[in-house]
């Protein structure tokens, strides 16, 4: 059985609403106004979380890593890695005022630390959860530490075999998160085609792990995460920029406030339209239902007292007289008065001691 994971004030997983968490990531460009205005515009667009990047450049890459290729599209092939997510950091006094500002805007404020230096700092901000980059899956030594701070942990499962999730699972369970992880299925591609996002692999992750499972989305436009919901989604992540015309990495495959917005409105009314898989009558249906299905009539006159047989009746709408699986138990019965062709059967036009 899949529980849900309590984030904060939300229950996340089977039964509850999408988590809708618009990824600002590092597209404030480091600039922590830019980001303030970026949780303004998530809670505009109606997102549910508003979610950041916490990393300090030394301890994330070495001084000669290259960009990875969409950065390098999207920034220019030269500078190295180190150079880029320096102009990308946050101080910890910004995260600490995002933090407190999204606390103030009623958003949900997630991170992704991607040292232990991020963790200890995010720890401090009593972060609601902990989101684990794609990169960092099978990093079991960041796991073990996120692991012992005793907070749910959402991960993602980009570049990830079935083993490498089994392997970042049992890491984080084993440090007694045993029911407190959320699995996101992603693919690490900005944009991602859409014949390699799999989104069947959210039903694989929550058989395997009996976790509740989501969709990061790295496609262009909204359609992917609307099918993900459909398909059972507990939360979709999707990146957010106040602008693609922006500079830096991640602004291109990112949407902008307005998309946001739909996007947003799409998950509802997705979530709207799955209803809750009861099979039952609804409201509008109730008002047809008389007027669509059918009754019996009885198709020639028939007088008081004459006998009724299975020839003398036929189906017909409306639906409101007795319906036409009374049949058999009409047939032979006594009619209780006059009856004309065509009219309906109700009740008391039967005789129902005779």
């Amino acid at each position: 059985m899949i529980r849900p994971v309590r984030i904060g004030t939300r229950a996340v997983g089977p039964g509850q609403a999408c988590l809708v968490v618009a990824e600002a990531g590092v597209n404030h460009n480091g600039d922590p106004a830019t980001a303030l205005r970026l949780v303004d515009a998530a809670v505009a667009a109606g997102a549910d979380a508003v979610k950041f990047q916490s990393f300090v450049a030394a301890d994330l890459v070495t001084a000669t890593a290259r960009k990875a290729s969409y950065q390098e599209e999207t920034t220019g092939a030269g500078g190295s890695q180190l150079a880029m997510l320096r102009a990308l950091e946050l101080e910890p006094e910004a995260q600490a005022r995002i933090k407190a500002h999204c606390d103030a805007a009623g958003i949900l404020y997630l991170c992704t630390p991607y040292d232990h230096r991020s963790i200890d700092r995010l720890d401090a901000l009593d972060v609601a959860a902990f989101k684990v980059a794609s990169t960092d899956t099978t990093n079991v030594p960041l796991l073990r530490y996120l692991a012992g701070k005793g907070r749910p942990v959402i991960l993602s499962t980009g570049m990830c075999s079935l083993a490498d999730v089994e392997l970042a699972v049992d890491t984080l369970r084993r440090g007694g998160l045993e029911n407190h992880i959320v699995l996101l299925q992603c693919t690490a591609e900005y944009p991602a085609p859409l014949d390699e996002i799999n989104l069947r692999a959210m039903r694989t992750l929550e058989q395997a792990f009996l976790c509740p499972a989501g969709f990061s989305d790295h496609t262009r436009g909204i359609e992917a995460a609307s099918w993900a919901v459909a398909l059972g989604a507990c939360m979709v992540e999707k990146h957010f920029t106040l602008s693609r015309r922006m500079e830096g990495p991640d602004h291109r495959a990112s949407l902008e406030p307005a998309e946001m917005a739909r996007l947003v409105q799409t998950v509802r009314r997705v979530e709207a339209a799955l209803g809750s898989g009861r099979k039952e009558v609804t409201p509008s249906e109730a008002a047809n239902r008389d007027r669509m299905r059918k009754s019996l009539v009885v198709t020639r006159p028939v007088r008081a007292g004459e006998r009724i047989s299975a020839r003398d009746l036929a189906c017909k709408r409306p639906g409101n007289g007795l319906p036409p699986s009374w049949l058999d138990r009409v047939s032979g019965r006594r009619a209780a008065r006059d009856l004309e062709a065509d009219t309906l059967l109700t009740m008391d036009a039967v005789d129902w001691e005779a």
